[in-house]
């Protein structure tokens, strides 16, 4: 089969599509036709190597942790799947969406896609929605109270905003200025320009005494203060890149990692069926541009997901 591979740690121009043997499923295993992946920043880094201390993989290597396909194979004891269903699935730092075929271990990390979801709907939502909702979870949002969205435009910001939304917050949201209206119709109820104000200043002129609630999804280590600058005293803030665990403010830190409990992703594939979500793809890359899709990447800033299609 043709995969993007990576034949040792090094930067993302060595990586190029390559012929690599088809995998088999095993027992407890689904072998899936890649129709589309979508890229995360662990796609991004673990070819790199600037995660190998704690997230060490073996080459040759396929990048790509979200994709959606259709079951080719499915191997003993699988009951759940059959094949010719189609599925989305999030597959963590094992990645491998990136090529023609993929073998997923059967967990609540897979599931049916919905015919009213395109292949890149399905692999823009998994890990970036199943995230979304674990900051949710752990900010236990009550309605009437202020949430700030830190990189409320990236992929995991788009579902965070409206999860927030439909939570009963008010929404306040960074962003760029081309980007204002987009923001509010996911439910955003103000826009901070994090290109020409200081965000905390402006959170604070918003919500005078600062918000409740701060989601941070870009920021991490010393970068996560400002952030906590802009949290009421005794305020909340989640961040999904870890950082100080006290700050100059009375604000308590959260950090999370992504749970997918069973149906999670079964009841957001419904909800973007239903048109209660939005799946925002900024960019669209075929197969063969793959590894020129991960550079771009990991260089610029995109609009919701970035999708290779197979």
């Amino acid at each position: 089969m043709k995969a993007l591979v990576s034949q040792s740690y090094g930067p993302l121009e060595e990586l190029a599509v390559g012929e690599l043997a088809t995998p088999v499923a095993g027992p407890g295993e689904i072998l899936v036709r890649i129709e589309a992946a979508s890229l995360n920043g662990a796609d991004a880094k673990l070819p790199t190597g600037v995660m190998k201390d704690f997230a060490p993989i073996k080459h040759p290597f396929v990048p790509g942790i979200d994709a959606s396909g259709v079951v080719e194979a499915v191997g003993e004891g699988v009951t759940r799947f059959s094949p010719g269903d189609k599925v989305i699935t999030t597959n963590g730092f094992a990645s491998g969406a990136i090529a023609e075929y993929q073998v997923v271990k059967v967990s609540a990390s897979t599931a049916i896609r919905p015919d009213a979801l395109s292949a890149a709907q399905g692999a823009a939502l998994p890990l970036a929605s199943a995230t979304a909702k674990t900051v949710l979870d752990a900010a236990g949002i009550q309605a009437g109270e202020s949430v700030l969205v830190v990189g409320a435009s990236g992929g995991l910001g788009v579902f965070a905003v409206q999860f927030a939304k439909r939570a009963g917050a008010k929404v306040l949201a960074t962003g760029r200025a081309d980007e204002v209206e987009f923001l509010r119709e996911l439910g955003a109820d103000e826009v901070i320009d994090y290109k020409t104000t200081d965000t905390a200043e402006e959170a604070h002129k918003l919500v005078p005494g600062g918000v409740d609630v701060v989601f941070d999804l870009a920021n991490a280590g010393p970068g996560i203060e400002p952030s906590a600058a802009a949290a009421k005293p005794g305020g909340r803030l989640i961040s999904v890149l870890g950082g100080a665990e006290t700050f100059e403010r009375d604000v308590k830190a959260t950090y999370v990692q992504t749970k997918v409990p069973a149906g999670r992703l079964e009841e957001l594939a419904q909800a973007v069926a239903d048109g209660k979500l939005r799946v925002e793809i900024g960019a669209t890359y075929a197969f063969a541009d793959a590894a020129q899709a991960l550079i771009d990447f990991a260089s610029k800033h995109f609009r919701g997901k970035v999708v290779i299609t197979l």
